[in-house]
């Protein structure tokens, strides 16, 4: 069973601890993942952020210092 072996891996961050990671609000973090933009497991009314989820969304998050994200091939000239 491949996916249990894949499941045993996973990292599960809480709110706070996602919330501390990125220096911003539990609110903040509440609303990133009701957008849809963070990835969440729900645990009756607790959520756990896959500590993946969040690296993947810091990485994607960067600004290269050209006004694009993470896309350095998107710079435009002029």
């Amino acid at each position: 069973m491949m996916q249990e072996s894949n499941l045993q891996d996973v990292n599960f961050l809480t709110v706070q601890e996602v919330a501390e990671l990125m220096r911003v609000s539990k609110m903040t973090v509440y609303r990133m993942v009701h957008a849809g933009e963070l990835p969440a497991v729900r645990f009756g009314r607790s959520y756990r952020v896959p500590a993946s989820a969040v690296e993947s969304y810091l990485r994607s998050a960067v600004v290269d210092g050209t006004g694009t994200h993470g896309n350095p091939g998107s710079a435009h000239t002029g």
